[in-house]
């Protein structure tokens, strides 16, 4: 049970307070509440291996969960099938074309899910950081329309996915896909998956001891970094017929 003296330490009252050490983290990941998603505080959080994660209109809860998934870019797992249909690359796929639409996308509405943790001042946040060069787009289209993608943030050689999203059948695997292509040219160490998942494991997504993350994390995190907007620079389905002008 978490008591008077913990909440204290874990209230981040003043823009400057540092996150608490994240081995204090309660069972869930909960590390801290409170604070804003200032460009400084959420870099803060992502160089030491803390994300946000909170509904629209809570008070912003912060966490480093026990394990933790991460995928390993050369380790991604896909069908046979699968390769068929990114060899018949009937779309296009960009980096950084859309990054509102994506995020926008991302924070809509689900199948067999209510609501979403994507509010308006994440997104507002994020997208602030993306024009900064930290934050990353990955964009699926067809015939002139988004139909797939994700985001995530850099740190170094680190990336954390944040969400991704389909309006067609497997064209978030289709931009997880060439993500990890390109992260795996630029010498990245990790994708930072954050929480288990059935999808994600299905894709050779692993958990691995948060200490095991945070030494991976820190490691890939000091590297230089490649600030945005990002391009792909392998060769990937880039038809002018499937990307809008």
């Amino acid at each position: 049970m978490t008591d008077a003296t913990d909440l204290m330490r874990m209230y981040l009252a003043d823009p400057d307070q540092p996150f608490p050490p994240v081995e204090l983290a309660d069972p869930s990941g909960l590390i801290a509440f409170g604070g804003d998603l200032s460009p400084k505080r959420l870099l803060d959080a992502y160089s030491a291996g803390i994300f946000p994660w909170y509904n629209p209109g809570e008070t912003i809860h912060w966490y480093c969960p026990d394990p933790r998934s991460i995928l390993i870019p050369t380790d991604l797992r896909v069908s046979k099938s699968f390769r068929k249909s990114v060899a018949a690359a009937d779309y296009a796929v960009t980096m950084d074309r859309a990054f509102a639409d994506v995020m926008s996308n991302c924070a809509g509405p689900r199948a067999k899910e209510a609501g979403t943790w994507i509010g308006s001042d994440m997104q507002a946040a994020y997208l602030e950081l993306h024009q900064l060069g930290h934050v990353h787009s990955v964009e699926v289209w067809r015939d002139g329309d988004l139909v797939g993608g994700l985001y995530g943030v850099a740190r170094g050689r680190s990336f954390a996915g944040e969400s991704m999203f389909s309006r067609a059948r497997d064209t978030s695997k289709v931009a997880l896909y060439w993500l990890c292509a390109q992260l795996t040219a630029w010498e990245f160490a990790l994708i930072d998956c954050q929480v288990t998942t059935s999808h994600l494991g299905s894709l050779g997504a692993i958990d691995v001891p948060r200490a095991d993350y945070l030494r991976l994390h820190a490691e890939a995190a000091a590297r230089p970094a490649l600030p945005g907007p990002w391009q792909f620079d392998i060769p990937v389905p880039n038809s002018a017929n499937h990307v809008p002008a």
